[in-house]
């Protein structure tokens, strides 16, 4: 390991601007190269601080994953989950807007892979942008424009192109399950009720739009009273969302040209929310429905992706795959109470292992080309940096985060994550500013929700942890970068390797288009030993294998010799 430590020294000139640690963070982001040139005059001491210069995990990391990136155009992407609203405000009114999120997009990624400056990010889901009666723009007025708080279309089309110079698809929220009250189907439709004779039953021939949505007489579970008559209709989540009917011939042609609309700008998918209450509590109905629209979809634009939001348990979801949709979000491995967190606060590493096993075999019986959408967190979610206490939480912060971002599949990281942002609650707290600065008042700094509290942040802004190599926002990025070096990461199949699988220790190998890598993770918070003698990776034994990889949680490297691979604690490997 002291060896290794050396070698990263001797890669010397390493990002000084990255150098920041601890509390040197913020004065490096502050003062830029004076900051810099401190640390390497040695008038700052830090762990691992060697020759003048200082070791971080980021210089650690770097000397290891040096191989060239090999991003596929393909449907398997690191997504990056972007509230507008919080993201980055272009024109100082407090809210986040599409031209913001176009002058911020070479953070996500800068469309070149050779520099080191972006996440990395290939895909870039947009939560609703149409305009809408509310913050949050779940509740739809009209399919075909952008909300005037976000811009309008022709700043859409700016910023699609550029994501699309980039090498990044966008997809963006469909929210058919239901409108908004205010939209021109529901106003047509109660106006039409309000003015029916009384006793008289309505005629679709009249009004079709009453037979865009469930309207009763009958008070029944879910329905809200249509004021100024005896008429009620299905509004699930809230009154002012009324359910729609997508049995409905109508309905569904409506959607049809609504695709239509978004296909012709250019986006490449579409985000499909709430799927397991279109028709409530029945799944067959609901796989209908999403083979309907996938077929549908797939007809204009074969390789478009479609992602929907099924949040129920494992069994239950994979079943919705039998629709022919690519992706489900992956629940049983997010929140706080989800396999990942589950595994880092106590549970056995084995059995995360087991676990990608029997999530493959689960979802691998209802279609042979799904692909998974593991996640972390989401708008829905509290933040994960609130999942963890103690001295390792950190740490056990980052690893958390690689745990998903190297799934099989489609991974999603939610804005902010990579920065260890915090918001717990109601969900305007899970959607605050996207934390550039801990200044409110910089350039771009969004207000975030109005009936947001007080969000006290746990790390660094943007500005500090870009300048600190120890930083989750440096340990993120590291992570998608070994997940574009390696395509087999993303879209292998998962073999658990039992024999050096144990309590701190999971090893999974991961195959794809005939090549292999064994991929290990140290989830404890000691130093792991794993012998690799029993190993063959690509037909190589244990001994010939090389460090492809290396995800560090502090500033102890890890170190392959003769077969044996020696961990720090919370790390992980990949090895070819």
């Amino acid at each position: 390991m002291k060896k290794r430590m050396l070698a990263a020294v001797m890669a010397g000139t390493l990002l000084l601007s990255a150098a920041g640690c601890g509390e040197n963070a913020s004065a490096a982001g502050e003062n830029g190269a004076d900051a810099g040139t401190k640390l390497a005059a040695g008038t700052e001491s830090g762990e691992g601080e060697t020759a003048g210069q200082q070791i971080s995990a980021l210089t650690l990391m770097q000397e290891v994953n040096t191989a060239q990136q090999q991003v596929i155009d393909d449907n398997y992407r690191t997504w990056y989950e972007v509230f507008v609203y919080s993201f980055y405000d272009s024109d100082g009114d407090g809210v986040g807007d599409l031209n913001g999120l176009t002058e911020k997009l070479d953070y996500i990624n800068d469309g070149d892979p050779e520099t080191d400056t972006d996440l990395g990010c290939n895909g870039i889901w947009l939560m609703p942008i149409m305009p809408s009666t509310t913050y949050h723009k779940y509740d739809v007025t009209d399919y075909c424009d952008i909300d005037e708080e976000y811009g309008n279309l022709e700043d859409f089309q700016t910023f699609l192109d550029a994501c699309h110079e980039r090498g990044i698809n966008v997809i963006i929220d469909l929210v058919m399950n239901h409108s908004s009250s205010q939209h021109t189907w529901f106003q047509t439709a109660a106006e039409y009720l309000k003015e029916l004779p009384e006793g008289a039953e309505p005629d679709t021939a009249e009004c079709p739009y009453v037979d865009y949505y469930y309207f009763s007489r009958e008070q029944q579970n879910g329905y809200s009273p249509l004021e100024g008559t005896d008429w009620y209709y299905e509004a699930r989540f809230w009154s002012e969302m009324p359910d729609l009917n997508l049995g409905n011939e109508a309905v569904r042609a409506e959607f049809e040209e609504i695709v239509d609309f978004w296909l012709e700008l250019g986006v490449d998918g579409f985000r499909l929310d709430a799927a397991k209450e279109y028709y409530s509590g029945s799944v067959d109905a609901n796989i209908e429905v999403l083979s309907w629209f996938n077929d549908m979809v797939k007809s204009k634009k074969e390789d478009a992706y479609i992602v929907a939001e099924v949040w129920t348990d494992l069994t239950t979801y994979a079943r919705y795959y039998e629709s022919g949709i690519d992706s489900c979000f992956d629940f049983a491995f997010a929140d706080s109470t989800g396999v990942i967190a589950s595994t880092l606060k106590g549970g056995s590493a084995s059995s995360y292992g087991n676990a990608l096993l029997n999530l493959q075999e689960t979802l691998s019986q209802y279609s042979d080309t799904y692909i998974d959408a593991p996640f972390y967190t989401n708008h829905d979610m509290a933040r994960s940096a609130g999942y963890y206490s103690g001295d390792d939480s950190e740490k056990q912060t980052k690893l958390a985060q690689a745990m998903n971002l190297l799934m099989t599949g489609s991974s999603f990281l939610y804005y902010g994550e990579e920065l260890g942002m915090k918001g717990s609650g109601k969900d305007e707290n899970k959607r605050a500013p996207m934390y550039w600065s801990t200044d409110e008042t910089a350039e771009g700094m969004c207000r975030g929700p109005l009936d947001m509290d007080e969000v006290k942040m746990k790390y660094g802004s943007y500005e500090e942890q870009q300048a600190d190599g120890n930083s989750i926002y440096q340990f993120v990025k590291e992570t998608i970068k070994l997940r574009n070096m390696y395509p087999e990461l993303a879209r292998g199949t998962v073999t658990p390797q039992e024999e050096i699988s144990n309590d701190a220790v999971c090893a999974v190998k991961k195959t794809y288009a005939g090549s292999e890598v064994l991929l290990i993770y140290n989830i404890s918070g000691e130093s792991s030993t794993v012998d690799l003698s029993g190993v063959t990776v690509n037909g190589n034994s244990g001994e010939a294998l090389t460090l492809g990889g290396v995800l560090l949680t502090g500033t102890e490297g890890a170190d392959l010799s003769g077969g044996t691979l020696t961990m720090p604690a919370y790390s992980a490997a990949v090895l070819k």
